[in-house]
């Protein structure tokens, strides 16, 4: 079983991200035009697994396959990813995985910028960090599933999905 290690929050993570992006501006000859921190490792305060996600944006379809090519090019591999997001590509750097260590160090979602996934994953991290109490109701229901389901992976990433969907629905409805 794959099991999910969770961590108090790491200054170091903003730093981490500021040179991972700053690497992928630089090596991807101005395919991608914009590179944002996203997930919990952006969100200040907040326990999380230690991998620095981000978006990466291209300005059309077109730049997709070239982008993500020279990401692989830092030490990326291409991934399949999420169900919500079928038109990006999806590149981790691995850590030594093995069972015990299933968390990349750095995960990029490559989308166009300002499309609806880019937008997606920009508002949540946005809404998380100007609303502490709901960043704190998501840190307990995370540590809580992540409890309960024995730090099963698979598991962690479906309630995790949940917890957003429910986000967005109330979000969308002005329920917060």
């Amino acid at each position: 079983m794959n099991a999910v290690r969770l961590m108090h929050y790491d200054p170091r993570w903003r730093q981490e991200f500021e040179q991972t992006r700053s690497s992928i501006l630089s090596s991807t000859e101005g395919w991608v035009t914009g590179v944002e921190h996203i997930g919990s490792t952006a969100i200040s305060g907040l326990i999380a697994r230690p991998t620095i996600d981000l978006v990466a944006g291209v300005d059309d379809s077109d730049g997709l396959d070239t982008a993500a090519t020279l990401i692989e090019g830092l030490n990326f591999r291409r991934e399949e990813g999420p169900n919500w997001a079928p038109e990006a590509s999806w590149l981790v750097k691995p850590r030594h995985l093995t069972a015990d260590q299933p968390d990349p160090t750095h995960r990029v979602l490559l989308v166009i910028h300002s499309s609806p996934s880019w937008q997606r994953v920009i508002r949540l991290r946005d809404w998380l960090r100007a609303n502490a109490e709901t960043a704190i109701r998501f840190e307990e229901a995370k540590v809580a599933r992540w409890r309960n389901g024995d730090g099963d992976l698979e598991k962690y990433r479906s309630d995790k999905a949940l917890f957003f969907s429910h986000l967005e629905d109330q979000i969308d409805s002005g329920g917060l």
